[in-house]
């Protein structure tokens, strides 16, 4: 069967500033809480490796570009660094970030790859951190004032961007799951995060349209659908769709509708956490909802009733409302221990077309980490990566469904273009279509799937 995409289709990958850039003397960059949090326990990161020894993208970009255009990329997507632009959070811009920034984005147009930019990765400047990040309601205005020095600076060529990348994750990260520095475990400051987040994303759209620069502006949201155990149990149903509140509705509402879930509002009400909301704040969200949403998807999640006691020795959690659910028989990544299922990237999509008023949208990352992956190296020094190819188009059947049946669906970027640094994961599961031997200056080669991909994209598709 042949799977023909739109001739104007987005092909490409994703990646971050933080993750990618690494750090050169006299850089200027300041310090985010990435940094911070490697220096003050190197031993939480695998192997011990930190931001300073990302893939080098500040020094390779230009190689890097021809290698995107090699593996034929229309567009790619990454972020700029908050700390690397503004190293204060605030006050002074860093020359030297604009010229790296113009050059990089001059030289992706000047070889036909589109950028997209997100602005904001997890990469919060550590002075604002200090003073409380995203709980303190400052960190909304500079956010604001940073976000508009990039539309001023870069406006004129990027015509795509995005406010924040998977705002869900510092919200779980740093203030209930301790995956992200501060580490803390406190649902009412989780809280105050995600609205801080969202008040945020519409003061920067509103600041984009003010300027009446030419593009569209957007939000990536990782959507990870809410599954019941037994969709005929109304207790299985209703904690799957508390799950899907809390995680996905939280943003993807106020992104897309202007407004919070009711159900949502309801519960941090009657937890006594509501946020404090300023007059015409909820306006500012109501008249500054995306153009376009980034859609990324790893997983599923298996959600049933609540079963097991609730722990109250940390104050409320939102798995105080619902359960994970292990589904026998699941296939999954051994390497991350996610389950791989392919059909929640078209029941996502038909979501966005059947709740969201079928906005614009597009898979902004989709991928497959696998751990030692030299094992896979051929006799010319290529990995051969045919489970990532299979991954990789498994999933684009499903997104050509959805486009079949009318969702307005516009691309597929990958997570990633080469191997990055993934946060405390380092470099143990790697993702790119490129490899990166960090051992030997970040030398790339392209991997198997990178030339396939380069085939879909010429072909608009791929036949099976």
């Amino acid at each position: 069967m042949k799977y023909t995409f739109p001739k104007e289709f987005w092909w490409g990958s994703s990646a971050s500033g933080p993750q990618t850039e690494g750090r050169v003397e006299g850089d200027g960059k300041g310090e985010n809480i990435w940094d911070y949090w490697f220096e003050l326990e190197p031993e939480k990161f695998f192997n011990q490796v930190g931001p300073n020894k990302t893939s080098r993208v500040y020094e390779k970009f230009r190689e890097d570009i021809q290698l995107m255009k090699q593996i034929g990329h229309n567009s790619f997507r990454t972020s700029i660094q908050w700390s690397r632009l503004i190293p204060e959070g605030t006050g002074a811009v860093n020359q030297a970030a604009v010229d790296f920034y113009n050059q990089y984005i001059d030289e992706l147009i000047a070889n036909d790859i589109e950028p997209f930019l997100n602005l904001y990765h997890f990469d919060m400047p550590l002075p604002l951190q200090e003073k409380g990040g995203w709980t303190n309601r400052e960190t909304v205005d500079a956010y604001v004032a940073y976000a508009k020095t990039c539309f001023e600076l870069f406006g004129d060529r990027v015509k795509k961007w995005f406010t924040h990348n998977e705002p869900i994750v510092p919200v779980e990260g740093g203030y209930l799951y301790q995956f992200h520095y501060p580490k803390h475990v406190i649902m009412e400051e989780a809280v105050m995060v995600g609205y801080h987040e969202n008040l945020a994303s519409a003061k920067a759209i509103k600041a984009y349209r003010e300027l009446g620069l030419d593009g569209e502006i957007g939000i990536i949201l990782n959507l990870t659908p809410s599954y019941p155990r037994d969709e005929n149990n109304p207790d299985d149903v209703k904690a799957a769709e508390i799950a899907d509140v809390f995680f996905n509705r939280s943003f993807l509402d106020p992104a897309v509708k202007g407004e919070f879930p009711v159900e949502l509002v309801a519960v941090v009400k009657e937890l006594d956490i509501a946020p404090e909301v300023q007059a015409g704040d909820l306006e500012i969200i109501k008249n500054n909802t995306v153009d376009l949403l980034g859609i990324n998807y790893y997983q599923p999640r298996r959600i049933k009733a609540k079963e097991t006691p609730i722990d109250p020795s940390h104050g409320p959690m939102p798995d105080d409302y619902f359960d994970y659910y292990d589904l026998p028989g699941k296939k999954i990544n051994p390497y991350r221990g996610w389950e791989i299922y392919e059909k929640g990237i078209y029941d996502i999509l038909t979501n966005t077309r059947e709740n969201y008023g079928n906005i614009r949208c597009f898979i902004s990352e989709n991928g497959m980490g696998v751990e030692g992956e030299e094992r896979y190296i051929n006799q010319d020094g290529q990995i051969e990566d045919d489970y990532r190819i299979e991954f990789v188009s498994d999933h684009l059947k499903y997104v050509h469904q959805a486009i079949q049946e009318g969702t307005n669906c516009l691309g597929y970027h990958m997570w990633t273009c080469m191997d990055n640094w993934s946060w405390t994961n380092a470099y143990k599961n790697r993702y790119g279509f490129i490899s990166v031997d960090i051992t030997n200056e970040g030398k790339r080669t392209i991997k198997k799937s990178g030339h396939w991909f380069k085939t879909v994209a010429d072909n608009h598709g791929f036949t099976e």
